[in-house]
């Protein structure tokens, strides 16, 4: 034994590099039968699927410059990282944006800003902006919701994202005053950490589904009755990335607990069906909206990707003629993100945000609904120049997704359907979930917020508005073709904004159902 022993002392560490090497080689060329580079090319053919596997990362971090990288460039996540940590996230030397780049952004600025009197909210709180709307006021739900916020977050559910990740951001927008769209993924335990909640479903009806798959109006109005916290109910009819194709979840990302929460097969993937079966008609989906609101007493909204518009015609005809219909209305751009999604739906199904909401606004404007209805834009609009174009055209709240994610660490390695998220945030993986310091992270969460509505409020002021409800298309222009270097978005979309409600920030303030934690305020203050 101690021969042997030895003997193997006695070899120098290159023979045993020369011998593992040899051993990958024989492995490569006699028993490899699913890559054709390994077999021609053993040993080194393994170089190339290293250096493929970290391409992406290689080039975010060494090759692209500041402005090249979709879906959200250098700039960009500085500027999301920087607000959440409330650090600096200015720049200097001036902007390094191409100014006359097709469809820049130009927010016309006025020679006399909006100037806050003593007293104003915005005095005492900077980033007090909560919607000017409310939504389920028209339609008398029983519980009608202000939200307290216009930036809020957009639907992504447990199981696409972490445990960690979702308690981060419910306990964020309680911190900020905003809401939670649960995505359709059911109400996970993460979601009660005080924030308010909307419900989202599709069409698996996960969390409200009986055993059969189908919905259940019992269990949507437990789900309800047992947590106060939920404001709103939305029901997803497609969304940006994937319009028409249903929720994908991965297998490996359904854990025990994520089934029991969705009423699923653990470890199995859940393919959700490409459309509802608790309607399959527009009249349907209108009587389905107001049973869910007469059940429950909470405003009721659906959220939508942009593609053919008819059945959107018929849905303002119905609601002009019943007067009934939607509370709210997403609007979802084809830009939007997903947890996973196949490249042709992505990359090709729906249209981008801007001509999506454009054309679904017209409609609801040509029947006078646009003031019954909330409408939420969501698609990359969580920078508030964009944001200001978005409200410029009607949108009266922005949910965001990515950039939520972001704030709380997302380094966007586009790695989201394979359950390997280095960040800790779209992954079920107990390992990777434990760098997320829930504490911390909701607090960057809540400072992406402020910092938001902060510039956002600048950026209103220097307009000469009070609030972002009161742009106007006039307000924005973009660049266009050669022809015309600019147009405001009137007169490039072909209609006028309907004029909002709106008397001051004060009123908004003393709202009795105001959502967040300014609800509290309001009653004390009319105490």
């Amino acid at each position: 034994m101690e021969s042997i022993l030895n003997f193997f002392g006695s070899i120098s560490w290159w023979m045993w590099i020369i011998a593992i090497l040899v051993f990958i080689a024989i492995r490569d060329i006699f028993f490899n039968k699913s890559h054709t580079i390994k077999h021609n090319y053993p040993v080194i053919g393994h170089l190339r699927y290293m250096l493929e596997s970290i391409g992406p990362e290689m080039r975010q971090y060494f090759v692209a410059n500041n402005r090249e990288e979709l879906p959200f460039n250098r700039i960009e996540r500085g500027w999301v990282y920087a607000s959440s940590k409330n650090e600096n996230n200015y720049e200097g030397f001036g902007t390094d944006r191409d100014i006359y780049q097709h469809q820049h952004i130009f927010v016309k600025n006025c020679m006399i800003p909006f100037k806050m009197k003593k007293g104003h909210p915005n005095k005492e709180d900077k980033s007090f902006l909560p919607c000017a709307k409310v939504m389920g006021q028209y339609n008398q739900r029983k519980k009608p919701y202000r939200p307290g916020s216009i930036i809020n977050i957009s639907a992504m559910s447990f199981g696409s994202l972490s445990a960690r990740a979702i308690e981060s951001l419910n306990m964020g927008v309680h911190k900020s005053n905003a809401y939670h769209n649960t995505g359709e993924g059911g109400l996970s335990p993460y979601h009660s950490n005080g924030g308010d909640v909307i419900f989202h479903f599709g069409t698996g009806y996960f969390g409200v589904r009986d055993d059969q798959g189908n919905f259940s109006m019992q269990k949507l109005k437990e789900l309800v009755i047992q947590n106060p916290f939920v404001r709103a109910i939305e029901i997803k009819l497609s969304q940006g990335a994937k319009p028409g194709k249903g929720g994908v979840l991965p297998g490996k990302k359904i854990s025990k607990e994520i089934a029991e929460i969705r009423g699923v097969e653990a470890g199995k993937d859940v393919l959700s069906p490409s459309s509802h079966t608790a309607f399959t008609t527009v009249p349907e989906l209108l009587q389905f909206i107001e049973d869910i609101a007469e059940e429950t007493g909470l405003p009721v909204g659906i959220k939508a990707a942009i593609g053919k518009t008819e059945q959107w015609e018929l849905l303002a005809e119905l609601m002009s003629k019943n007067n009934r219909g939607p509370d709210f209305i997403t609007i979802d751009g084809g830009e939007g993100g997903t947890g996973a999604a196949p490249p042709s739906f992505a990359d090709h199904v729906s249209l981008p945000w801007i001509y999506g909401f454009t054309a679904i606004y017209k409609i609801f404007q040509k029947h006078n609904l646009t003031d019954r209805v909330v409408f939420i834009g969501s698609g990359k609009l969580g920078f508030p120049a964009k944001a200001a174009m978005a409200f410029a055209m009607g949108v009266d709240c922005i949910n965001v997704a990515r950039e939520a994610m972001m704030s709380i660490g997302c380094i966007q390695a586009k790695v989201c359907h394979t359950n390997a998220c280095p960040s800790g945030i779209a992954t079920q993986s107990k390992w990777l979930q434990r760098g997320i310091n829930v504490p911390l992270k909701s607090d960057r969460l809540a400072q992406y917020f402020k910092t938001f509505r902060k510039e956002f409020i600048e950026i209103t002021h220097a307009a000469g508005y009070e609030h972002p409800c009161q742009f106007t298309m006039q307000d924005i222009d973009t660049n266009v073709d050669d022809g015309e270097l600019t147009r405001t978005l009137e007169e490039s979309f072909k209609y006028t904004k309907t004029v909002v409600e709106y008397t001051c920030a004060q009123d908004l303030k003393d709202c009795t159902y105001l959502g967040g934690n300014y609800q509290k305020e309001a009653e004390a203050h009319h105490h």
